[in-house]
């Protein structure tokens, strides 16, 4: 048991292998089981009955409500034990019932998540899954083995994101959602089928876009769904707005044009 002060952190019906590596400042709940390899650092809260297992890497001011399994090995028929990993950032909030697993060989053998995220009830985390910072991901998201979520992406509740799929930084998945193609950075998408239906506009102004910003995001947008141009044909005026447009803008049109080159399953147009 750790304590500080008189203050007793890990709750005795906790079962911590003396082998995991928990700082001392980390509090955990009643009935929580901590495998010898888990890793959890400062200032992180674990809740009541949660399982955190394999090799599982935690950062600092994590708060990891109760029921949640982190680190159990990955719903993949091919996985044979290796020895791969679950990566979690930091300041990153876990609601109850969530799974993440633990990554595969077919890739870098990690499933990673960035920092300052915020997962609600039942979201499942498949392997080989690289979740970047500030992201939202609503009850009932469930990302399937190889996804990337870009920052500041949110995914709707109930939502069920294919293997394999990219979701770009600043894009918005509605309610319900069925993505099994790619969806572009700054970009609304809805349905089944699923459907790009504006810009993230409300996204982009809570994070303080400028006007001329979003302007050329908007450009974007209607050159790849507005001009019945190829996507070809879209990415070559996408890159004459680069030329063109004040510094203010480079870094936007160079993220979608770097997305629209690293698609693994076409774009949803």
């Amino acid at each position: 048991m750790i304590e500080i002060g008189n203050v007793s952190l890990i709750h005795p019906t906790a079962l911590v292998d003396p082998q995991a590596q928990l700082h001392a400042s980390v509090s955990v709940g009643p009935y929580t089981v901590i495998g010898p390899h888990v890793k959890v650092g400062e200032g992180t809260t674990i809740g009541a009955h949660c399982v955190i297992e394999g090799r599982t890497t935690i950062g600092r001011d994590n708060h990891i409500f109760q029921f949640n399994s982190l680190g159990a090995v990955p719903q993949d028929m091919s996985y044979a034990g290796e020895l791969t990993h679950l990566e979690i950032g930091d300041r990153n909030t876990i609601r109850e019932f969530c799974t993440f697993n633990l990554g595969t060989i077919k890739e870098e053998g990690v499933t990673r998540v960035g920092s300052d995220n915020w997962f609600m009830a039942y979201v499942h985390i498949a392997h080989d899954v690289l979740v970047g910072n500030h992201t939202v991901l609503a009850n009932n998201a469930t990302l399937a083995g190889h996804v990337h979520v870009g920052d500041w992406a949110v995914i709707g509740g109930i939502s069920g994101v294919h293997q394999f799929v990219h979701i770009g930084a600043h894009a918005m998945i509605g309610f319900q959602s069925h993505v099994a193609q790619d969806v572009p950075p700054f970009m609304t998408v809805e349905g089944n089928p699923l459907a790009v239906r504006a810009v993230n506009l409300t996204g982009l102004r809570r994070r303080e876009f400028s006007t001329e910003r979003i302007a050329v995001i908007r450009q974007m947008h209607k050159l790849l769904y507005r001009e019945s141009l190829t996507l070809e044909a879209a990415v070559v005026a996408i890159v004459r707005l680069r030329d063109t447009h004040a510094p203010v803008s480079i870094d936007d049109v160079t993220t979608m044009l770097d997305f629209i080159a690293s698609a693994k399953r076409g774009l949803v147009r």
